[in-house]
């Protein structure tokens, strides 16, 4: 389950930066807004991730 749960986080910063960029270059703020949510989900979601692991070890 780990290691889907990082997978699902890293797709989230990836589509997430993506449409922050997206949003910039096209000038739709709400876009970029959304963008920047989801890649803070995928980043907050990760270092849960990373604390779980620390934690296992």
């Amino acid at each position: 389950m780990s290691a889907d749960e990082k997978a699902k986080a890293k797709t989230e910063q990836a589509k997430g930066k993506t449409k922050e960029a997206v949003g910039s270059t096209l000038g739709n703020d709400r876009m970029a807004a959304e963008g920047q949510a989801e890649k803070s989900t995928g980043d907050a979601r990760d270092a849960k991730e990373k604390a779980k692991d620390a934690f296992k070890h």
